[in-house]
């Protein structure tokens, strides 16, 4: 099977195929290049999918992240961004391997061709000169024969004709001769260029034709086989990139699989737990007898006579648990004093752990530096030691105030832990809900509180800067009473007492009024023995008892 013998009268139409086969491997460039500018902007996509929903720096999201699910879902987001990277990297093989590799070559075969179809237009215009030779000659043959006849037939006619000289006679005679000569010499001419031309011919059709058309058939042969070559690289550079997608997908896995959702919940625990107990049950209150409370052991509402000081919460003696004085917006006491035991607890472990960190990395800076002035000490020609001694004291000095700084925070921690409720003490649970006061000789700059909204401080009064040992602030406790209810009242509405020192009253509910409203709009109230609050005036209905020590009588 061969161009040459099989299409040899096909030019033509073998040019305009060759043509088209280029056509192809052109719009098969073209296809890999959209493909990999398809990859490019899925793995841009990709990017800046991971990129939106990461974690922004110092910000809550991050605490967010501590649980496994979060973690889990950054996993995802890493891997996805190894994803993206995957598909960036078929983009560059496909342009590398396929795009470029096969422009080049296009522009080889252009040329192969267009050199190929040259030499067979030359082979065509030679055939066809040696064919307009050959007819020239054929009709000066003819033309010549054509005169012989003629110059023959006048003599023939000249010399039968006895009117005619015989001058005129062999005039004609040799016109008749010459014509005849130049008609052999044409019939000579004619008959060597028929012969050449043969000869040509036969070159052209069985040596030229084919060698020139085997040479296309195997340019269009490899131009098919690169063709086919650059679609199995095409699918190899995807395949290439199948194990690490895989590794992806199997990372993603792994992460759905760490999920631990105990392991959350406690983290839940970890991050909200106050530290406080639940309340106890409350007593009976018979409304049918006056207004004299039982006593009971487990109730706040009880009023005492024997003649005990009232429960100081927070270090103020029948102070309001969170006056509404001055406005100090967003300002947090440096012992974190705002927060439940438990969250407080957590904060100044925090601190306590970072103060550590810093106070170590100072101590190896001070080691280097000493190790260094040694050094110095040892070989003076490598550096004056006198020249450490500015930097060796400053970081001495900031190895100190550190250190002072961590005893600071210790001492609150060791506070917060000595009265959180695992030690079973009533009182210092209370003390840990509302004291701001920590012992002397650490707490000297928790001088503001918060109010139940987190916007108000007030500054301590002169009780609470009386210095006292801890052992004394806790027998303080443990004979204070709690405050005798002064009345009853009815909730009007439903309050949420979303904020510290403010409690939650439902529509409708009947609670012991502590404490009366003094003027800032909220009234101090008691639910049961270990649930008492703040709620806003305008919500309650009063209902004082007129026996009760202070209260006030209403007309």
């Amino acid at each position: 099977m061969s161009w040459g013998t099989e299409l040899w009268d096909q030019f033509d139409n073998l040019e305009k195929h060759t043509q088209w086969g280029i056509d192809i491997l052109e719009k098969y460039i073209k296809f890999v290049k959209e493909r990999t500018e398809i990859e490019l902007s899925y793995a841009k996509q990709l990017r800046n999918l991971s990129k939106k929903y990461q974690p922004k720096k110092n910000s809550k999201e991050e605490e967010e992240y501590r649980y496994t699910s979060c973690k889990a879902f950054l996993s995802t987001l890493n891997e996805m961004n190894d994803y993206a990277g995957q598909h960036e990297v078929i983009s560059e093989n496909m342009t590398a391997q396929i795009m470029v590799d096969l422009a080049r070559y296009v522009q080889e075969l252009k040329q192969e061709r267009k050199s190929n179809f040259h030499d067979g237009r030359k082979a065509q215009q030679h055939i066809e000169t040696c064919w307009k030779q050959l007819e020239a000659s054929k009709r000066r043959f003819e033309r010549d024969c054509k005169e012989a006849d003629r110059a023959q037939q006048y003599f023939e006619k000249m010399d039968a004709d006895i009117n005619v000289t015989k001058a005129d006679v062999e005039k004609a005679r040799q016109q008749a001769q010459l014509r005849h000569q130049m008609a052999e010499d044409s019939k000579a001419d004619y008959s060597s260029i028929l012969q050449k031309f043969n000869q040509e011919q036969h070159e052209y059709y069985h040596t030229h034709i084919p060698n020139i058309f085997q040479k296309i058939q195997e340019m269009e042969e490899r131009r098919i086989l690169r063709l086919g070559e650059s679609m199995k690289m095409y699918a190899e550079v995807d395949r290439q990139v199948i194990p690490i997608i895989g590794k992806c997908l199997d990372g993603i896995v792994k992460a759905a699989e760490s999920i631990d959702q105990k392991n959350d919940s406690q983290l839940v625990i970890e991050a909200f737990k106050s530290g406080f107990e639940p309340p106890g049950d409350i007593d009976f209150e018979d409304y049918s007898q006056p207004m004299q409370r039982a006593v009971s052991d487990h109730s706040l509402s009880s009023s005492r006579g024997d003649g005990k000081p009232e429960p100081k919460f927070g270090g103020r003696s029948k102070g309001k648990l969170w006056p509404f004085i001055k406005k100090n917006k967003g300002a947090t006491p440096e012992d974190f004093s705002n927060l439940p035991p438990e969250q407080r607890r957590k904060k100044l472990q925090q601190k306590v752990d970072e103060l550590n960190k810093e106070m170590q990395k100072e101590v190896d800076q001070r080691d280097a530096i000493t190790k260094m002035k040694d050094v110095y000490l040892r070989n003076p020609q490598m550096g004056d030691p006198a020249s450490l001694d500015h930097k060796l004291a400053e970081v001495s000095h900031n190895i100190e105030k550190l250190r002072l700084e961590a005893q600071k925070f210790e001492a609150w921690l060791a506070e917060v832990e000595g009265r959180l409720p695992a030690r079973g003490d009533q009182a210092r649970r209370q003390s840990g809900l509302y004291d701001g006061q920590s012992a002397p000789a650490v707490n000297n700059c928790a001088q503001d509180r918060e109010s139940p909204d987190g916007s108000y401080t007030e500054e301590q009064s002169q009780e609470s800067e009386v210095k006292v040992l801890a052992a004394d602030f806790d027998d303080e406790f443990d004979d204070e009473e709690p405050l005798p209810a002064i009345g009853t009242c009815k909730a009007l509405y439903t309050f949420e007492g979303q904020n510290e020192g403010t409690i939650s009253v439902a529509e409708g509910e009947t609670l012991y009024v502590i404490e009366e409203d003094k003027g800032d709009g909220w009234t101090r109230i008691r639910r049961s023995e270990d649930e008492e609050g703040y709620v806003p005036t305008s919500y309650v209905e009063v209902y004082l008892d007129k026996n009760a020590k202070g209260a006030k009588t209403y007309i």
